[in-house]
């Protein structure tokens, strides 16, 4: 069959090198995609929000499957423009209906869901500017650190969690009245702060059946020892140590199985991943937040450890029958080391010249923001490279990883070098 896989990262370049190894796969097309993809895929210059130049490229194409992999067309509802179109709706969409896809477009939605299916979270309360002085005062009622999440999409960097009383009230003034995440702040949750340590969950479902994925805990700041700005992942771990069988019993009884109901008990079409930010505080999970769509860096790390053919699942996904389908899941423990732009998640310059990409042995590179130019790979994001080894454990995966980081170069490139400080 053709493919056509919505993206422009990592995240992305990961779906195509597991989806070209399918005996199903045709052709694959990747749009935009990036460096990484133009040498497995053929890269096509669309708009992944616009909808009538992607239905047209589908039907000339005659592509039969499309997965997504970011939000934004999520959020906006690709999912019901191809079901709701005669010429598109035999396609197979991988990715939830608008209303499912609102798990992730709005926090507060996401808390009402959580609460509403008895699936341990925060407590919380929303706030507009309408009601600016009341979530100043629910502040007070609160213990430091503060927990302020833009309730709209805002990237990955719509989270801010603040020590100070004062800071936060005043953090919260910013969001709502001079929109300091955009519109994504026209509303905020203010939530209580969870103590724990973080895991990444992703189930792939079908609706009403479902397959656990890899675990996997992404490492968000900037700086070493998790200081520092909110970036969109500066490298991941999977599977994760901490998540023996009496936790993942937990997860699967508490929050996995009561999503899914919850999905079916509300009649919402959802076809796709279901990645679940979890923080085990003492023995207990709770859950911190939904995505509708896989995680990146976390599909780099993810994606590599499944041994079934990943287009068949996804077949399965789309015909409502991924109860018949087969998980195989690699023993071998993947890590995945974010090479990024200097000055990232701010200001930072594109166009810089990438080196060593053909020197690396034994790891698996995946394009997040590159492009060519003359025949040059360049970058053109703030994350801009993952390296992906494998090893017996984190620890063996993560020193092949940072030996062929060694061997890769562009001007200003950054990574953190403690990937795995906090499981030792």
């Amino acid at each position: 069959m053709n493919i056509l896989i919505l993206g422009a990262g990592g995240r992305e370049h990961a779906f195509a090198y597991k989806i070209v190894q399918s005996k199903s796969c045709d052709h694959l097309f990747v749009a935009p995609g990036n460096a990484g993809t133009s040498e497995i895929a053929t890269n096509v210059d669309l708009k992944v929000t616009n909808f009538p130049q992607i239905k047209d490229f589908v039907l000339k194409e005659n592509i039969q499957m499309v997965v997504v992999g970011p939000e934004d067309p999520l959020v906006e509802g690709i999912y019901d423009y191809f079901m709701e179109d005669n010429e598109l709706k035999k396609v197979a969409v991988i990715g939830p209906s608008k209303r499912g896809a609102l798990l992730e477009g709005s926090k507060e939605r996401a808390k009402e869901f959580m609460m509403q299916h008895n699936i341990p979270t925060a407590a919380y309360e929303s706030f507009t500017p309408k009601s600016l002085a009341a979530g100043k005062e629910f502040l007070k009622t609160l213990k430091s650190p503060y927990v302020l999440k833009a309730d709209g999409l805002a990237g990955g960097k719509g989270v801010l969690i603040i020590e100070d009383l004062e800071e936060a009230q005043q953090e919260l003034e910013n969001m709502l009245m001079d929109s300091k995440f955009g519109k994504a702040g026209n509303k905020v949750v203010i939530e209580e702060f969870l103590d724990g340590i973080e895991l990444s969950v992703f189930v792939l479902t079908d609706g009403k059946n479902y397959k656990i994925l890899p675990t996997a805990k992404d490492y968000k700041r900037i700086g070493e020892g998790n200081k520092g700005l909110n970036t969109g992942g500066m490298g991941a771990i999977s599977p994760v140590p901490f998540a023996d069988e009496t936790l993942m019993k937990k997860i699967e009884d508490r929050i996995v199985k009561p999503t899914i109901q919850g999905l079916q008990e509300e009649e919402i079409d959802y076809k796709g991943f279901v990645f679940i930010g979890l923080i085990k505080v003492g023995e207990e999970p709770y859950v911190i937040e939904y995505n509708v769509r896989m995680g990146d860096p976390e599909t780099e790390v993810v994606l590599p450890r499944i041994e079934s053919d990943l287009v068949e699942l996804l077949q399965k996904v789309s015909e409502k029958k991924l109860n018949e389908a087969t998980l195989k899941i690699k023993d071998d423990s993947a890590v995945t080391v974010m090479l990024v732009s200097g000055g990232y998640p701010e200001a930072y310059e594109k166009g810089k010249a990438i080196s060593g990409i053909a020197d690396v042995k034994d790891s698996i590179v995946f394009h997040a923001g590159t492009s060519e130019k003359d025949g040059q790979v360049i970058t053109s994001g703030g994350r801009v490279i993952a390296v992906t080894s494998f090893g017996k454990d984190y620890k063996e995966a993560l020193k092949k990883s940072y030996q062929n980081v060694d061997k890769l170069h562009f001007d200003k490139m950054y990574y953190r070098k403690d990937l795995g400080f906090d499981l030792a």
